[in-house]
């Protein structure tokens, strides 16, 4: 009969060797002290604050069922009409190629005009 090797997890070998690992060297005199400063500078400066108050707000309008499906329609409407903007415009270089292609094809004297 075969052993099932199904419910054994993979990661198992490296889960040991994480939990027997460990760090003899000391943490350099008042390091966390240090830490606590720089975080606090950091706030005191408001570095990042601007995006995170954004991203902050962002994610509370978002929590609403019926924002988030209005803002998922106009990425959608942006994109469509991105999109379709985009191809006009490839179709139209398109058309006067191959107008030029033909003017040239019929007439082959005649110069070509932009």
């Amino acid at each position: 009969m075969k052993h099932d090797d199904s419910t054994k997890d993979p990661d198992e070998p490296l889960d040991a060797v994480l939990r027997g690992w460990r760090v003899d060297s000391p943490l350099p005199p008042r390091f966390q002290e240090q830490v606590w400063r720089r975080i606090g500078r950091a706030e005191a400066n408001g570095e990042g604050a601007v995006w995170s108050g954004l991203l902050h707000s962002l994610e509370r309008a978002l929590a609403r069922p019926a924002l988030a499906g209005a803002y998922v329609a106009v990425l959608l409407a942006a994109g469509l009409s991105a999109g379709h903007w985009q191809v006009q415009r490839e179709a139209a270089q398109l058309d006067r190629m191959l107008g030029l292609r033909y003017v040239q094809a019929v007439d082959p004297y005649q110069a070509p005009r932009n």
